[in-house]
């Protein structure tokens, strides 16, 4: 008869081998923290997100990570906050940037970056539909990161810390280009500003005392600008021809074309993307070619230098023929003095949005 010592022995080292056949099992991922970034009631009741992208806390800081990280370019001198500085609401303080990797002057101006989270469309002509779509611009264009995704995602795997940043943020210690960039999109939708002097002034709060200049440019404003830079975004999300030029060339990929290059319709060649109006004072150059210096310059413009082109805004039309906005060089210095109280200074200072390194 058989020894049952021996079966039992057979069964153990069976059970042992097919344990050793087995993958190992991953721990538990563990659970992400949500939350809802806090929006000034005058702007809105709550922050839109896409529901593939919901904001955790984990999300939040590895996006801010990432952000002011230069691995994400190819030469690993080169991150998103070279040309989106706190201190400026995220522009750059240039007119074309030369920031990149290759030194070359980028064809059109960095925009700043707040409240992207209700904007319709990205970049100067709508080009990306939401920030995950957008981030991958200019991470790959050759004269801003040059970074080619699958290279990145190696290297960030590669990192001592980003895998397990990633886990704690999505699960999983496996980077992707789609994790990377829903991490960097967390982060800029918490980029909110709305407490500026006119904002308190709005919300009836401490702090929010407007001069009567002030408020008589806010009137002006409210006349003659508003149809564009509707509160309380200063932005419409829409594109508009603003009369900077009476031709738009069709080099460099018919990028004069703006919202046209997008669409290719006839009727929207020239057209760009309203800009926000908020911090404006602290986002000098302006226009989608940084051309304008100055608020000065930028009103004057309106006042006195719109060109006609078939796609010319109608706003900018007076029923006399003449082009422009009707107003006086008294005016326009109170428009400008109600810009300026645009400015939010807390979200130029505020510590969650600052370099974490």
């Amino acid at each position: 008869m058989p020894c049952p010592l021996r079966y039992i022995a057979i069964l153990g080292l069976s059970l042992l081998l097919t344990a050793c056949d087995e993958p190992a099992s991953e721990a538990p991922a563990p659970q992400t923290r949500r939350f809802s970034p806090a929006v000034p009631a005058n702007l809105a009741s709550a922050v839109p997100y896409p529901e593939r992208n919901p904001f955790t806390v984990e999300g939040v800081e590895l996006g801010r990570m990432l952000f002011y990280d230069p691995i994400l370019s190819v030469n690993n001198q080169v991150s998103c906050a070279s040309c989106h500085q706190q201190g400026k609401a995220f522009s750059d303080g240039t007119a074309l940037s030369v920031a990149g990797v290759t030194g070359n002057p980028l064809k059109r101006h960095a925009p700043a970056l707040l409240n992207l989270a209700w904007m319709d469309g990205l970049f100067w002509d709508g080009g990306a539909k939401d920030i995950e779509s957008l981030v991958f611009g200019p991470i790959t264009h050759p004269d801003e990161m040059g970074q080619d995704l699958k290279a990145l995602a190696s290297e960030l795997q590669q990192h001592p810390k980003y895998p397990g940043l990633f886990r704690l943020a999505f699960g999983s210690d496996s980077i992707t280009s789609a994790r990377i960039a829903r991490a960097l999109a967390q982060f800029q939708r918490t980029l909110i500003s709305a407490n500026s002097r006119y904002d308190k002034y709005v919300r009836q709060e401490a702090g929010g005392q407007l001069s009567g200049p002030e408020l008589q440019g806010l009137a002006l404003f409210k006349q003659h600008c508003a149809s564009c830079h509707t509160s309380d975004f200063f932005t419409d999300q829409a594109y508009h021809n603003n009369g900077l030029d009476a031709a738009f060339s069709a080099e460099f990929e018919e990028l004069a074309f703006g919202r046209g290059r997008i669409t290719r319709q006839q009727q929207d060649i020239g057209k760009y993307k309203t800009p926000t109006l908020r911090n404006i004072a602290l986002t000098a150059p302006y226009m989608h070619d940084g051309r304008f210096a100055t608020l000065d310059e930028v009103v004057e413009h309106y006042r006195t230098g719109v060109v006609s082109s078939p796609s010319l805004a109608p706003e900018l039309k007076q029923p006399n023929g003449q082009l422009g906005i009707p107003i006086t060089k008294e005016e326009k210095e109170k428009i400008i003095l109600f810009l300026n109280t645009l400015t939010d200074e807390d979200f130029v200072h505020n510590q969650a949005f600052t370099n974490p390194f």
